[in-house]
């Protein structure tokens, strides 16, 4: 557990807060010190600050139901925007050292799985309703209720397959691996490279950004993620000046050697006032009457399910990590902690960048000392000012950001450990959760395989009273599911 040292050796003393602000955020309540907070400000900062860079690309990367995309330039202002307001929103109301921002597998799940069946303000104005109906869940104590009905090692199964998810999604932006041109013709769908190979300068550039960010994430080196990013890019920019590799898509022709995405070239301008033209751009209502009510509807879930365990874990794991946890294993202020976390989700939605929740990087600044929500302010700061940076944006290449989406996958793939795989009651459904999210590229079905597998198999051991009523219901729209095709031949 890493606690700081005094700053000036003299403990301070709780009984005697220094002033308005230090009485307000329990800096000396909680022994903490001003400085100790802008320290573990700055430190959250640097270690997720990446998410500015890797939300626009996985965003604007994908298109939707209409074949549109969104601008990069104005998802990463408005990342940045949400991040920031959301972050001090959170030390003022939880006065938690949590800092929030676009969530990580859920814009993977937004960009890959909802977007395409629908447009990018229905997809969108879905995540404003999940977030509406966790604030609902947070106020009415129902959120509590959901969480336990899941089982604790089944919880962690969908953190895991979301980042292998992630990983897979990371290997084949960067061009890592790719699909086999023959593949009918071949038991193996996909292979490493081109032809088994690495002969493209972008994927020399993927390869050394990666081990560059493995070593300092071996090395604990703060803001490995970002360092590894802004490296990888550097490199980018000094190859494509030197080798003039070109774009992925050459007059609609692919170019396999080319870089996927974007083009490392220095922008003409490096600071521009943020484009903040998808601030608003949803539509609530819009994908019900475009799919019907059962896609949305289990979008929205699976929205909400992948959504609110992770910031339980996070919450608790920050808590842990600052010793600010009472007997129960509960944080101060939870229920405003999880309210602005909801708040976060809706607004995220409403800015067009996806669901914002709480992000484990958090540990870094309370590791640098932080414990009040006064760290906040400073991260929150900071992410507002990196609203004018936007044009930098599109300097970054898959191949340079997508090191970061291997290494958090990695960091996700780490709770595996705390599954019972003797246990095969829970192991079975924890291998499917984990198995078919990269498998089938996609989300729901993990979790839906994971759920559907455990009832059935308390059902078959006898054991149904186990299995909390939540949870056959869940079930059972996960069924409905899966059973979309046939039912909408039905129905329709």
């Amino acid at each position: 557990m890493a606690i700081a040292p005094p700053d000036n050796g003299t403990p301070p003393d709780p009984a005697h807060p220094r002033n308005g602000f230090d009485r307000f955020f329990e800096i000396t309540a909680r022994g903490s010190t001003p400085s100790r907070e802008v320290r573990g400000g700055l430190a959250t900062f640097f270690t997720m600050a990446y998410i500015v860079v890797l939300n626009p690309l996985i965003l604007g990367s994908a298109v939707d139901g209409d074949g549109k995309k969104l601008a990069i330039p104005a998802l990463a202002a408005a990342t940045a925007l949400v991040a920031g307001l959301m972050t001090i929103l959170m030390g003022v109301v939880g006065r938690f050292p949590m800092a929030l921002a676009a969530g990580l597998g859920v814009n993977a799940l937004v960009a890959y799985e909802i977007a395409p069946e629908m447009t990018w303000a229905d997809a969108m104005g879905l995540v404003v309703i999940e977030g509406v109906l966790i604030a609902i869940l947070v106020l009415t104590g129902l959120r509590t209720a959901v969480f336990r009905s899941v089982p604790t090692q089944l919880k962690t199964a969908i953190g895991v397959g979301i980042g292998l998810f992630l990983t897979i999604i990371g290997l084949v932006d960067a061009g890592f691996v790719r699909r086999i041109p023959d593949a009918a013709n071949t038991t193996v769908p996909v292979g490493l490279g081109i032809n088994g190979k690495i002969v493209s300068w972008p994927m020399l550039v993927f390869v050394l950004g990666l081990l560059l960010t493995i070593v300092l994430v071996v090395r604990r080196v703060r803001g490995a993620i970002l360092i590894g990013i802004l490296a990888s890019t550097v490199l980018a920019i000094v190859v494509e000046a030197v080798a003039n590799v070109g774009p992925s898509v050459v007059d609609g022709k692919p170019n396999p050697h080319g870089w996927s995405l974007n083009v490392p070239e220095l922008p003409k301008q490096v600071v521009d006032l943020p484009d903040l033209s998808l601030l608003g751009q949803f539509n609530v209502l819009g994908s019900w009457s475009r799919v019907g009510w059962l896609i949305p509807l289990m979008f929205v879930f699976t929205l909400l399910i992948t959504d609110f365990f992770d910031t339980m874990g996070t919450m608790v794991a920050i808590g842990q990590e600052g010793d600010m946890l009472d007997e129960q294993g509960t944080p101060p202020r939870t229920k405003e902690i999880l309210l602005v976390d909801s708040i976060a989700a809706a607004a995220g939605g409403a800015a067009s960048v996806s669901s914002n929740t709480s992000f484990t990087e958090s540990a870094a600044g309370v590791a640098e000392g932080a414990r009040t929500g006064a760290a906040n302010l400073v991260t929150g700061v900071l992410f507002l000012l990196a609203m004018f940076l936007a044009p930098l944006s599109l300097v970054v290449p898959f191949e340079a950001a997508s090191t970061a989406l291997v290494v958090v996958g990695f960091l996700m793939m780490t709770g595996v450990r705390t599954i019972d795989w003797t246990d095969y009651e829970i192991a079975i459904p924890a291998f499917l959760t984990i198995a078919f999210m990269p498998f089938t590229y996609s989300i729901s079905n993990g979790i839906g395989a994971g759920i559907i597998s455990y009832v059935v198999i308390k059902l078959a051991k006898g054991k149904a009273k186990q299995v909390h009523p939540l949870l056959y219901v869940v079930a059972v729209l996960f069924v409905l599911y899966y059973l979309r095709g046939p039912i909408e031949s039905i129905v329709l």
